[in-house]
């Protein structure tokens, strides 16, 4: 069977987006899902995005990592709205269903504003870094030199640590710059290797920034981009009112043998 694909990128994270709405796509298929995201035997991604009907909002957005896990992608949650304004399913505002419930969003001149799930918690790790969930788990870490840091080696380490089994941890690397921006750099898991941004990484990380701040809006550099994530903290460690901007593009489309 062939199967029509667009693949689109949220600053460097690229994912196979499918319009999945006719249900011709079982999103159980682990093994196809992985061959098709690996990027010497398929089309290659850091992920797969299935776009269905729901009754209740404008869309319902199931992501799924090469490993065939599930979570809440925050780069992905901005390409499929993108892919959605695209498709026609919306126009520039927009409420659609997650694993994590319905987020709210809206495009403003090519920048996607995406509204992440409400964070109740930071708390410090064994190692004295930081802990939150941003709809995923994310593990933060303070660094010097972050452009020349063993990311896999050590993101993969504490992804494996058994402080975070079983289910394991994505792992950011964060250096502060004397501008006021951070440089991040996001170990994935379910990808199993660094990605060149993580949307839930890079919210994370402005968090935990920005955490002796009532309001702040945090501006962040990754390998594959820019984004921002503005934020008002209404307690100590509990975060509302929270978006991730930045642009979402289509690269190409296509139809691959499955």
């Amino acid at each position: 069977m062939d199967l029509k694909f667009s693949k689109y990128q949220g600053t460097g994270n690229d994912f196979i987006m499918i319009d999945n709405r006719n249900g011709v796509f079982d999103q159980n298929q682990n093994e196809l899902i992985g061959r098709l995201c690996d990027r010497k035997f398929g089309i290659g991604s850091d992920g797969m995005i299935l776009i269905e009907d729901h009754s209740d909002y404008d869309f319902e957005m199931i992501y799924i990592n090469p490993d065939g896990s599930k979570s809440l992608c925050g780069n992905g949650s901005r390409c499929a709205v993108m892919f959605a304004h695209n498709l026609g399913l919306i126009e520039h505002e927009t409420t659609f269903l997650t694993i994590e419930g319905p987020l709210d969003a809206f495009i403003d001149n090519e920048l996607v504003h995406l509204s992440m799930p409400d964070v109740t918690t930071i708390r410090s790790t064994q190692d004295q870094d930081l802990f939150l969930n941003t709809g995923s788990p994310h593990y933060v870490c303070f660094v010097e030199n972050v452009d020349q840091y063993d990311v896999f080696r050590k993101g993969k380490k504490i992804r494996e640590s058994k402080e975070f089994m079983p289910d394991g941890t994505n792992v950011n690397f964060v250096e502060l710059q004397n501008n006021g921006k951070i440089f991040v750099r996001t170990y994935e898991r379910g990808v199993e290797n660094e990605t060149l941004s993580c949307g839930t990484g890079v919210t994370a990380s402005a968090l935990a920034t920005g955490r002796n701040n009532k309001k702040g809006k945090v501006d962040i550099i990754t390998l594959g981009g820019n984004l921002t994530v503005s934020f008002e903290q209404i307690q100590e460690g509990v975060f509302k009112n929270i978006f991730l901007i930045g642009p979402a593009e289509k690269v190409f489309e296509g139809t691959v043998l499955i």
